[in-house]
């Protein structure tokens, strides 16, 4: 385990490497920023503001010296918010981390249960249900159904907030503070747990299907075990163990698959904060999100393999 640690971190550290030069290029390249951009700025001072942001060095310069800084914890300076970008993460992400926290967890449950029983009554009418619905979940836009949602939930029968995280003007604390924000993300948390739902039922249900087909399975039915022992404690932990390699995938979509469902919901978190940006071309905050967003997945793959290995010996690291 020590040796695959060390040869991993090693690989890991090269892929950074390789990502950080590759997502610095891609932006520097890209034609237009947030200065040039800027109507109300004289031909001088945008000149002058270029050069204080370093913007008209080679870019071999700038990429050297962007890395020293974020070696140093530092990834540069907001030019649309003028804050540091690493203070703007820690005022927004916490946001979208409790949204995709509460809808992930909706999401696993959900899509477990669902999953486990379609495959035990395969070809059923609650089978067949399921299936157009995964079908349907998987075909229609996101923005559609948040739309659709806000315009029957908020609109026409006021049962919840079209949006936002708290009532405009709001001063509640404790518990009332509490309540608004659950009431404000239940719009959102609902269509991201159905975006979720579909695809990760599909692959339970046909996880489970094989699982049930095996051997060991037909024993324990042999030996006059309950069926739902059987399907709980035998099938679903051998069908659950695939799961662990999406576990790491899961950590990176908590912050990157929110981006339009908190436009849409007008949800304070770093996906509307990115979309901001990204009109205005703020390139050291999309860049630093964008290697926050490669950190995420390098380490979520790593995760996924040790939990893979803890699960199940037979798997060589």
């Amino acid at each position: 385990m020590g040796a695959y640690l060390t040869r991993r971190l090693t690989y890991t550290i090269l892929i950074l490497l390789a990502a950080s030069l590759l997502i610095f290029s891609l932006y520097a390249m890209t034609p237009g920023d947030f200065i040039t951009g800027n109507i109300k700025l004289s031909p001088e001072r945008k000149a002058e503001l270029r050069e204080l942001y370093g913007l008209n060095k080679p870019l071999l310069e700038r990429y050297l010296t962007w890395m020293n800084q974020a070696f140093h914890g530092n990834f540069g300076y907001s030019l649309d918010k003028q804050q540091p970008v690493l203070t703007l993460f820690n005022q927004y992400i916490w946001n979208s981390f409790l949204l995709a926290v509460v809808s992930t967890f909706l999401t696993w449950v959900i899509a477990v249960i669902i999953g486990v029983i379609a495959a035990y009554r395969r070809y059923s009418w609650f089978d067949t249900l399921v299936m157009i619905g995964i079908f349907a979940a998987m075909s229609i836009p996101s923005f559609f159904i948040g739309l659709f949602l806000i315009k029957i939930l908020a609109v026409d029968w006021k049962w919840l907030p079209p949006g936002g995280m708290l009532t405009t003007g709001s001063n509640a604390t404790g518990m009332a503070y509490v309540r608004e924000v659950v009431q404000h993300m239940t719009l959102p948390v609902i269509v991201m747990t159905l975006l979720g739902v579909g695809s990760l039922t599909r692959y339970f249900r046909s996880n489970m299907i094989d699982v049930i087909k095996q051997d060991y399975i037909r024993t324990a039915r042999a030996k006059g075990l309950s069926e739902r022992r059987v399907l709980f404690t035998h099938a679903l932990r051998n069908a659950l163990l695939p799961a662990i390699t999406l576990v790491g995938f899961e950590l990176p979509a908590l912050f990157g698959g929110s981006l339009i469902i908190e436009r849409i919901f007008n949800w304070p978190g770093i996906g509307q904060l990115y979309m901001q940006s990204f009109t205005v071309r703020d390139y050291p905050l999309l860049m630093g999100f964008t290697m926050f967003i490669a950190v995420l997945t390098v380490i979520g793959t790593l995760l996924s393999d040790i939990l893979y290995h803890a699960a199940d010996p037979r798997v060589k690291l």
